[in-house]
C-alpha cells in the first residue's frame, strides 16, 4: 500500500526524522488560507506548492512548483489542483491531482538520495544513499553505479552506527550535519522496521544553508499482508489514487493488476500466471492483465474475475488456464459457463484445464454449446489466444 507525502512525513516525524513541513487542502477556496498559514507558522515569504499523486516524478511533470510570494503560490495552486499530472510513473493516462501540499521554502546547499528496502537475494536490508538526490535513482544506477554506496543490515541484528557512519561518510558529509545524518539514518531504519515498510525512500534528503539535514519528500510502500499490524497506517490508505479495476479485484480476494496488452489472463497461482504471460509474449501477443484467483479457485471466483477482465475495454480475446491440484476443474468450468451466460461472450475464450477432474471439465464445456475454443497444452492456448485476438 502507497500513501502521499504530507502522510509519509507525518510518519517520519513521530520517528524524529526532520522534515519539510507544510499543510494539506484538497478545494481551492480553501487554497489562499493554507499559504497564509504556512508562510506565517514557518516564517517564510516563499513557499512550495506540490502535487499529492502516488507517482514519483512530479517535479518534471509540473506538480512541484517553488513560489516566491503568496500570489504565485496561488495562481500555481490554481494551475494544479485538478490538472492530469503525467510523470514517468503514471504512464500516458497520468493521474489527477486531488489534493496540493503546500510546504515552507528551504535554502538548499546539497541533494542526497537515500532509501531502505529488502534485498532478496542476500536476504537482509539494503541502506542504499547517494550524493545525486533530487533525479531517479534508476538513472544513477545506468550512468554513475559508483555513485550510490550500499550498505546490508541483518534484521535479526538490527542497524548499527557504524553502518551510519559509512553511509554519512560516502556522502561526504561533515561538521555538525555528520552527527544529524547518522541520527536521521538510524531513526529512517527504525521507522521502515518498525511499520513493516517495503520500501521508505527520501528524494531528495537535503543540507540546507545552514547545515541542517531534512527530507524534502517521503515515500512509502507498506506490505499489504502486515497492515492488522497497523491500523493506523491502513486508514491513511487513498482509493482515489488506486485503479478501481484493481480495487475492485481486491473486494474478491483476486490478485489483479491491470497492463498494457489485449489478452486477458485468468490463471491459479501465481507462477503459472507469470508462466503464461510469458508464452503469451512468445507467441506474439501481449498480456492484458496480471489476475490470480489462488490455488483454491470456485465457481464464483472465476465468475468474479471473468467480470474483471471483461471491464477492460482493451481485451480482445481471453485465455483461462486452470491447474487443478486444490480447485477442481469441473467446478472452474461450471465458473466460466455462467459467467459466459451471464456477461455475454463478447471476446473469444480459450480454455485450458489440467488436473482434478480435467475430463470431466472439459465434457461440461463442450456440451455447453457455447462458442468456448479449447486447447490441450499452454503452447497451443497461447498461440490460440493470440490468434483469436487479432482477428477480434
Amino acid at each position: 500500500m502507497k500513501i502521499h507525502e504530507y502522510q509519509g512525513k507525518e510518519v517520519f516525524k513521530s520517528y524524529g526524522i526532520p522534515i519539510q513541513d507544510g499543510h494539506i487542502f484538497e478545494k481551492i477556496e480553501d487554497a489562499q488560507s493554507i499559504i497564509d498559514k504556512v508562510q506565517k507558522e514557518f516564517k517564510t515569504e516563499a513557499v512550495v506548492v506540490k502535487a499529492q499523486i502516488h507517482a514519483g516524478g512530479r517535479g518534471k511533470g509540473g506538480g512541484v512548483k517553488f513560489s516566491p510570494t503568496a500570489e504565485a503560490a496561488l495562481e500555481n495552486c490554481k494551475n494544479m489542483l485538478g490538472m492530469n499530472l503525467i510523470t514517468h510513473q503514471t504512464g500516458p493516462e497520468g493521474q489527477k491531482v486531488k489534493k496540493i501540499y503546500i510546504t515552507e521554502a528551504l535554502d538548499i546547499k546539497k541533494e542526497f538520495y537515500c532509501a531502505i528496502t529488502l534485498d532478496r537475494a542476500k536476504t537482509k536490508d539494503v541502506f542504499m544513499v547517494s550524493s545525486e538526490g533530487g533525479v531517479e535513482i534508476e538513472e544513477v544506477a545506468k550512468s554513475m553505479p559508483e555513485k550510490i554506496i550500499k550498505v546490508w543490515i541483518d534484521p535479526l541484528v538490527g542497524m548499527k552506527a557504524f553502518h551510519a557512519q559509512k553511509l554519512a561518510l560516502g556522502l561526504g558529509i561533515n561538521g555538525s550535519a555528520y552527527k544529524e545524518t547518522i541520527k536521521l539514518f538510524m531513526n529512517m531504519y527504525k521507522c521502515y522496521m518498525g511499520t513493516d515498510a517495503s520500501i521508505v525512500e527520501i528524494n531528495p534528503l537535503v543540507l540546507t544553508s545552514d547545515e541542517k539535514i531534512v527530507a524534502l519528500d517521503a515515500k512509502f510502500n507498506f506490505d499489504g499482508n502486515a497492515l492488522y499490524r497497523h491500523k493506523d497506517i491502513a486508514e491513511l490508505r487513498d482509493i482515489d489514487e488506486e485503479d478501481p479495476t484493481e480495487l475492485e479485484a481486491s473486494k474478491h480476494n483476486l490478485n489483479y493488476i491491470k497492463l498494457d496488452g489485449n489478452v486477458g489472463c485468468m490463471v491459479n497461482g501465481a507462477g503459472l500466471a507469470m508462466a503464461t504471460m510469458d508464452i503469451i509474449k512468445l507467441a506474439g501477443g501481449e498480456p492484458a492483465n496480471f489476475l490470480d484467483v489462488g490455488g483454491a479457485a470456485s465457481a464464483d471466483t472465476v465468475k468474479n474475475g471473468f467480470k474483471i477482465i471483461l471491464s477492460d475495454e482493451n481485451v480482445k480475446a481471453v485465455l483461462i488456464n486452470i491447474f487443478g491440484g486444490i480447485v477442481r476443474c469441473d467446478r472452474v468450468a461450471n465458473g466460466v459457463i455462467d459467467a459466459v451466460q451471464d456477461l455475454g461472450l463478447k471476446v473469444p475464450v480459450v480454455v485450458r484445464l489440467e488436473g482434478t477432474n480435467a475430463k470431466e471439465a472439459k465434457d461440461i464445456l463442450s456440451e455447453s454449446g457455447l462458442d468456448i475454443i479449447p486447447a490441450n497444452d499452454m503452447k497451443d492456448a497461447a498461440q490460440k489466444v493470440v490468434d483469436a485476438s487479432k482477428n477480434n
